[in-house]
């Protein structure tokens, strides 16, 4: 199949009951507490000079700018449950659209941007997800 066969295909799931039911979305709260989540980070390399993400004792996070993403794309795991996020949803929206379109099944658009993950990560909460999760592998 083709380059737009396959997002046209992957456009025809797109139905009221698939965006009402927020299949296409994680809330960052939901997302680290996953016991399989991996945060892909699509911003620029000047952007995440500026905010970083270092979770690399919680959460594995993958940062690809979104330009590079087609040559990438053999980084990013198939298996994992993944949360794309940029600093708006813009960015993110288009790689949820590519990876689906790759046939990445578990892959969701990170509710909020970083400035939403950003909460989440504080020590609190984050205690909280990683309590969570070590409780699911109990």
């Amino acid at each position: 199949m083709n380059g737009m066969k396959k997002i046209d295909a992957v456009l025809k799931t797109m139905t009221f009951e698939f965006f009402g039911s927020g299949k296409h979305r994680i809330s960052p709260c939901l997302h680290l507490a996953g016991e399989n989540a991996l945060l892909l980070d699509v911003r620029s390399r000047h952007e995440t000079q500026t905010i970083n993400f270092p979770l690399a004792h919680h959460l594995p996070v993958l940062h690809i700018p979104i330009d590079e993403i087609p040559e990438r794309v053999a980084e990013i795991p198939k298996d994992r449950s993944i949360g794309v996020f940029c600093s708006s949803g813009v960015r993110s929206t288009m790689v949820y659209l590519y990876l689906r379109a790759l046939g990445f099944e578990h892959v969701r658009i990170m509710e909020g941007g970083y400035a939403e993950l950003a909460e989440e990560l504080k020590p609190g909460k984050l205690l909280s997800h990683l309590q969570s999760r070590k409780g699911d592998n109990q």
